[in-house]
């Protein structure tokens, strides 16, 4: 079955300049539509119209880094209008095309799904040193003693700790999943920590020395510039939302910068980020799960939808669990692990929704 998917998506691929059509696609499988439909949503978790717009849409943005004209990218992209195409892009991504060719903000990467013969999807691994000697050409103050690198998760933190990627500045992990359970509006302080350990099931005293104690520097140094070092996924983002509210609340009055990445393939996009509305986002997406009312990064507001997807009961894991519940977990887990890069969840997460949904 996975060849005949691999099929439809290849034919995808080939048609995205035209008009999309299920039934060309049915008369080119030889299937019916329906069954194209229901089999490709039921191994890939997407339906093909909305892989057909994402693709679409994350395409048509290299074309506007580019500057190539707006109109002529929606007729290539088989929009009936400028208006239509805009409507669509900012649906996705938070901001108009126009807005997005002036700033060229970082977005989700959404690339064309393959299948390999282990029912995976093939990721691409890139030497994270190569990228990061780009950075440093371009931002030499950033690689200073009075710098303080933020990364999302003790792997990261080890690999630039241990290589000091950064050359002389400091470096502290975020070991945090804070697109799971609840949280409180002080973020670090006595509540944040008890709410967050009975939420991971772990003692204070744990959840202290796993969270807290890495971020030690955080708290106690003062510092001129400070890297933020997160992945385009859901769950990477809502950690560096935490952050920047934390920055927030603290006062923090240096610069702040955003290296923004794919974690198959470690592109970094880098961004200075003005403080001043992200306490407010924090409040309203995770503790009140609320989409945000005010202009955000294109990479976050997809993160911010996907999260606020996550919360409903039938959310498209869920329902891709429902169907293939018979697997073994370890297969489940490395399958939706693949199928959702976007969502990114780790084993744990995927394991509590595994067990509970059988």
């Amino acid at each position: 079955m996975n060849e005949h998917i691999q099929l439809m998506i290849d034919w995808i691929e080939d048609n995205l300049t035209n008009k999309f059509s299920l039934d060309e696609l049915a008369h080119y499988m030889g299937y019916s539509p329906y069954y194209c439909s229901f089999k490709f949503h039921q191994v890939t978790g997407i339906s093909i119209r909305r892989y057909v717009l994402l693709r679409r849409l994350y395409l048509s943005t290299k074309d506007l880094a580019n500057n190539k004209r707006i109109i002529d990218i929606a007729f290539d992209y088989d929009y009936s209008s400028q208006e239509a195409y805009s409507r669509a892009f900012k649906s996705v991504f938070g901001i108009n095309p126009r807005e997005y060719q002036l700033r060229q903000l970082p977005v989700q990467s959404f690339f064309k799904l393959t299948i390999n013969n282990k029912e995976e999807w093939y990721r691409m691994n890139v030497s994270r040193k190569i990228e990061v000697e780009k950075l440093q050409n371009g931002n030499k103050e950033l690689f200073d003693q009075d710098v303080l690198n933020i990364l999302n998760g003790q792997v990261m933190y080890e690999e630039f700790n241990n290589e000091k990627l950064m050359g002389d500045s400091d470096y502290v992990p975020f070991n945090e999943a804070m697109c799971v359970n609840t949280t409180t509006e002080q973020v670090f302080d006595k509540e944040f920590i008890k709410t967050r350990a009975l939420g991971h099931r772990v003692s204070v005293e744990d959840y202290i020395q796993k969270v807290i104690e890495p971020l030690d520097n955080l708290f106690h140094k003062e510092y001129k510039y400070i890297v933020l070092w997160f992945g385009e996924d859901m769950f990477c983002q809502m950690n560096l939302l935490t952050i920047l509210a934390y920055l927030e609340q603290s006062q923090y009055d240096g610069r702040v910068f955003l290296n923004s990445f794919r974690e198959d393939e470690f592109k970094v996009s880098q961004t200075e980020l003005t403080l001043g509305n992200y306490f407010s986002v924090y409040k309203e997406v995770l503790i009140n799960h609320k989409r945000p009312s005010i202009e955000l990064l294109p990479v976050m507001f997809q993160a911010i939808d996907i999260y606020l997807d996550m919360l409903k009961e039938n959310n498209a894991v869920v329902k891709y669990i429902s169907q293939n519940k018979d697997l073994p977990t370890s297969e489940l887990v490395n399958r939706l692990l693949s199928l959702f890069p976007t969502i990114g969840y780790g084993d744990s997460q995927y394991i509590d929704l595994i067990n509970k949904n059988r």
